[in-house]
């Protein structure tokens, strides 16, 4: 890392944020802008720098649109978001951007050093709430089906404990006939083809 551009239009925090970098990186140039329009004529002045920071909400603009500009012209930038925002308004446009690090600018100094030096490793310089709002985000628990109607649902409950189609009926006050045209709907909800998929897709649902 030999040159780092710094967008954050805060002094305080840029001149903290430049230490860090400094501290994470010995040697290297930080330059500094306030503004979106100071980082663009930066780059149209010099050679793409090796590493970015970039705050989101600036006086003339939002940070992704430049994320997004910087990832299209030098790729092989790594870009770092160094915002107060931890939400998923923020968090997610800035990645899809181009960013690849989010720290949240409420850490101190020493822990943001420590997360750049992650870099060179090859880790994401990511703050741990951030990084547990992308872990959240990606659990995704499959839904089970809910589309099934009432007495659909009671037929399910039914199969899946193994009661046979004359059981089912008998207890449910229904037609012996009218059983199979359950299971089939069933089946066709559930996007399986045996007694023994309904089975253990109803105790996912927790019918069984």
């Amino acid at each position: 890392m030999k040159t780092c551009l710094l967008l954050e239009d805060v002094p305080e925090a840029s001149d903290w944020l430049a230490r860090a970098v400094a501290a994470s990186f010995p040697g290297i140039e930080v330059a500094t802008t306030a503004s979106l329009a100071e980082a663009r004529a930066w780059i149209g002045g010099h050679p793409a720098p090796d590493i970015a920071l970039v705050d989101l909400g600036l006086p003339d603009g939002n940070g992704v649109d430049f994320i997004a500009e910087l990832n299209q012209r030098a790729p092989q930038c790594v870009c770092v978001v160094a915002s107060i925002f931890d939400d998923n308004q923020h968090i997610f446009p800035a990645l899809r951007a181009g960013a690849q690090g989010y720290l949240l600018k409420d850490q101190g100094q020493e822990a943001i050093t420590e997360l750049l030096q992650g870099i060179i490793a090859g880790r994401p310089p990511l703050s741990p709430a951030v990084a547990r709002k992308l872990l959240n985000h990606f659990h995704v628990i499959p839904e089970p089906a809910t589309n099934l109607t009432e007495r659909e649902t009671e037929v399910l409950r039914l199969i899946a404990r193994g009661l046979t189609t004359a059981e089912v009926a008998r207890l449910l006050n229904i037609s012996v006939n009218t059983v199979p045209s359950y299971v089939k709907e069933i089946y066709r909800k559930l996007n399986v083809s045996s007694r023994a998929e309904a089975a253990l897709t109803a105790r996912n649902m927790g019918l069984a």
